[in-house]
């Protein structure tokens, strides 16, 4: 398909988004045919390792292409979303399930689904201008693609910080948070690219990556401890205002513009994440939110406020974090029963 090209390059299966100008955003059709090569080289002799790219400087990929299950659900179709990610999620595990490497070089923005597809993989790297980021909250909906497997692994409460906020990450940032695992500066990327092809040794990543550079969020390390170690979200933003760093005011600013229903979920689903589940465990969790939001959630006026009309002004369902109740969390979260996420 012409939004991706998947063909196989000496030893290397080779993905690459080519949707540059929509800075690479995942469609429905780009994740089936994602999954369909996958399936194609998994026990093909001919690939020794599979690599994800994209054209264009600005993304590797800046996320789903939400606005057609927007136009969907307004037209009353809200099917055509929970197929998206029912799909996209069960592409998301098989990236993280693998048995071959699989390197992803993740240039831009890196959001939300880009996260998806380029952090669940065996070797992930960053260069120079990397921003990555789980902004959802801000599109009244909650960290997915296996999102929330991630942010309840980063260190200490940097996972609340990021998944409330959607904070960006440079490269180091990144790997700090371990959402990814080598920096390797992008004018080297070629040449990687071409020694992988040529060996089909993923282990020439490795070798070719340099120090990470410096991590601001590693830094700021004790006060995002300090400020998210609470459950309550008023807390949370009243202990920013003691911190008095930038930091902590680009938070709180985020954490009163975001979704408070969102949010509240956001927290509740890293709760649920045990240190034995994976990320089948994490994307079931995630699907039961996301089957639900385009009814029962703040999506179709997130989407509305920051991708159709573009205002910026978002009437959120709730006043403020104290205004959800424990039911309505509850609600959004509980088991599908038939619907749930298979594999």
């Amino acid at each position: 398909m012409t939004d991706l090209n998947t063909r196989i390059e000496g030893r290397a299966g080779r993905i690459t988004l080519t949707r540059p100008r929509a800075l690479n955003a995942l469609s429905h059709p780009m994740a089936l045919a994602l999954e369909a090569a996958l399936d194609a080289w998994r026990g093909d002799p001919a690939v020794d390792l599979v690599l994800i790219d994209a054209e264009g400087e600005r993304a590797f990929c800046a996320g789903g292409d939400i606005a057609d299950v927007y136009h969907a659900a307004r037209a009353g179709d809200m099917a055509a979303g929970r197929a998206f990610w029912r799909d996209e999620y069960r592409m998301n595990a098989k990236l993280a399930e693998y048995p071959k490497p699989i390197v992803a070089l993740m240039q831009g923005f890196v959001m939300g689904g880009g996260v998806g597809i380029g952090c669940h993989v065996s070797h992930r790297v960053v260069g120079e201008t990397t921003q990555m980021a789980m902004p959802e909250c801000g599109i009244g909906l909650i960290p997915d693609v296996g999102g929330t497997l991630l942010l309840a692994r980063a260190p200490g409460r940097l996972g609340r910080h990021l998944g409330l906020t959607g904070a960006r990450m440079g490269a180091g940032d990144a790997i700090h948070a371990r959402f990814a695992d080598h920096y390797i500066p992008e004018a080297d990327w070629p040449a990687l690219t071409a020694e992988l092809c040529a060996s089909g040794d993923a282990g020439r990543v490795a070798a070719r990556a340099l120090p990470a550079p410096p991590s601001p969020l590693a830094d700021a390390a004790p006060g995002i401890d300090a400020a998210f170690g609470d459950a309550d979200i008023a807390r949370i933003v009243q202990r920013l205002d003691q911190q008095g760093a930038p930091w902590a005011s680009d938070a709180r600013k985020a954490i009163l513009r975001n979704s408070p229903l969102s949010m509240a979920c956001t927290l509740d689903l890293l709760d649920m994440i045990g240190p034995q589940d994976g990320i089948r465990q994490a994307l079931a969790n995630e699907f039961r939110f996301t089957f639900r939001a385009v009814e029962h959630g703040d999506f179709l006026e997130g989407v509305r406020a920051q991708i159709i009309d573009k205002d910026r002004s978002p009437r959120w369902r709730h006043a403020g974090p104290e205004a959800v109740t424990l039911a309505e969390r509850r609600a959004l979260l509980a088991p599908l029963g038939p619907d749930e996420l298979c594999f």
